[in-house]
């Protein structure tokens, strides 16, 4: 090589150099300016998390510090007792649970894991609700997202509102109040002077470590006491108590179409069992699902033979049909025919559904028919298959829907509120709304109260358990490492029991 080519690569090199050593700077300059620019507004970002801190509501917390110490005192006091109640109740709730769900894991009858599992979801309501993991679209309709997210943000604000407070009341510096965002969770934080926090006492701290799951406790008894409360609130708008009203039909459903319910009706009645609101028609459904095909009453003279009697024919389940030819206005009624003095048979024949139910009695048995009418009149009674049932659904003044399907199926095509607007301008969504809001705070409060105060890593039930120790061990244990060691395994063995619940409920979640 020339010594003009070494030259003029050197030249090269140089240049490029010169270009990367411009380029890095400019990133590097780029990248503080845009590192500053989030931490002048309290932001930080990282894979999966976003999170943003403020001190705008400081003034607000010491002003909540200052309204009435003596009631504040007392006020944190129960706190502390709720706290120590809960972290003692929350290990007995998850031993309890963990062992019915080996139970159910382990029973070879069908009929006894049902029954456990449904004793375990009523008893441990609070926990399950957080344990099974509300996945959006997974085990949470996508209807109601915004439920969740709003009453989880919620529940999370007036946790650390409790912290702030109680920090501030036993003088510990808040240096800011947060919210974050990790994954698709909404979640908030406050941030306390950890200096002022070692130098007060622990029965202090216990005030400040309990106030999160105390204030979490109080806004699900709060949420609770105003979805007792609601008709009444709603009194001057919305009457309850004279039926169900229909909300939502699912298009397509066993409910929809021309003859079917829409969206206004009010349901009074399910066959014999009246509804005067949501959980009636609930108990009514669940009623008739297990008690044999209600029957009604037919004149005698209206079995005419021009009506058809079908030939009667097993079905492959085992069940008597008559109406071969699939006609939707239809259906094989069953009655006993009488033969002579003392012998009955049992007679099929096809008739026009409508028709025959049509402002009949129901009945059970042919004295049911004689007690209701003058005439001569047999109980006929719908000939289905297994499971299936024919339901009249009364919703006045239109006639009456007929069902003919699984219970259950009718019980989803239809969203329903114990709400009937007074006036025709109010919305029917307003008292759904409510409701479910209130539901939803019930749960994920109640949840992350029970949930915080278990004595595990990374919870306020580390914090709690810790300053419990401190203040009750320490003139039995004075050694301060050996209180410590005490609080590590009692703390590994809270988050042991924790994650063996959480990792049981992924199972019963996704296995079975």
């Amino acid at each position: 090589m020339s010594l003009h080519s070494s030259l003029v690569l050197a030249v090269v090199e140089r240049l490029e150099s010169v270009r990367l050593s411009v380029w890095t700077g400019s990133s590097v300059t780029h990248r503080i300016r845009y590192e500053s620019w989030l931490a002048s507004r309290g932001l930080m970002l990282s894979p999966f998390h976003v999170r943003w801190q403020t001190t705008m509501f400081n003034r607000l917390f010491a002003y909540c510090a200052r309204i009435n110490p003596r009631a504040l005192y007392l006020w944190f006091s129960s706190g502390l007792v709720f706290g120590i109640i809960s972290m003692v109740g929350s290990v007995v709730l998850l031993t309890k649970t963990l062992q019915q769900t080996l139970a159910q894991m382990t029973t070879d009858n069908p009929r006894i894991g049902s029954q456990q599992a449904l004793h375990s979801c009523v008893s441990l309501f609070f926990f399950w609700s957080w344990v099974c993991l509300q996945v959006p679209g997974v085990n949470l309709p996508t209807s109601q997202l915004a439920y969740f997210f709003t009453a989880l943000l919620l529940s999370g604000v007036i946790h650390e509102l409790g912290h702030a407070v109680a920090a501030l009341r036993e003088q510990v510096r808040v240096n800011g109040f947060g919210m974050f965002v990790f994954v698709v969770y909404p979640g908030a934080f406050v941030d306390l002077f950890t200096t002022h926090l070692n130098l007060i006492s622990p029965t202090q701290q216990l005030r400040i470590f309990c106030a999160g799951v105390w204030h979490n406790f109080v806004l699900c008894v709060a949420a609770l006491a105003f979805l007792f409360l609601l008709p009444l609130f709603l009194l001057p708008a919305y009457s309850t108590g004279g039926g169900a009203l229909v909300t939502e039909v699912v298009q397509g459903s066993a409910a929809d179409g021309p003859r079917g319910l829409s969206v206004g009706d009010i349901v009074t009645g399910l066959e014999d069992c009246p509804v005067r609101g949501v959980e009636d028609w609930s108990s009514c459904l669940s009623h008739l699902s297990y008690t044999p095909q209600t029957g009604y009453c037919v004149p005698v003279a209206s079995l005419q033979p021009s009506w058809a009697h079908g030939r009667a024919f097993k079905r492959l389940d085992g069940t008597m049909d008559c109406c071969s030819n699939n006609s939707l206005t239809d259906l094989c009624f069953s009655y006993m025919k009488p033969q002579g003095k003392n012998s009955r048979e049992r007679e099929y024949a096809c008739m026009p559904v409508r028709k025959m139910v049509t402002g009949t009695w129901v009945c059970r048995t042919d004295d049911d028919c004689t007690a209701h009418s003058h005439t001569a009149s047999v109980c006929v009674t719908p000939s289905l298959e297994n499971q299936t049932r024919f339901i009249r659904v009364t919703h006045p003044p239109n006639t009456h829907m007929l069902f003919v399907g699984y219970p259950p199926h009718l019980q989803y095509s239809v969203s329903l509120t114990n709400f009937v607007p007074r006036f025709g301008f109010l919305h029917l969504d307003l008292p759904v709304f409510l409701e479910t809001f209130c539901k939803y705070v019930v749960s994920l409060s109640g949840a992350l109260a029970v949930v915080n105060s278990v004595p595990c890593f990374a919870l306020d039930g580390q914090w709690m358990l810790n300053a419990l120790l401190e203040a009750t061990l320490v003139t039995v244990v004075t050694d301060r490492q050996k209180r410590e060691l005490i609080g590590f395994f009692l703390l590994l063995a809270g988050s042991a029991l924790l994650a063996a619940n959480v990792a049981l409920g992924l199972w019963m979640v996704t296995a079975r």
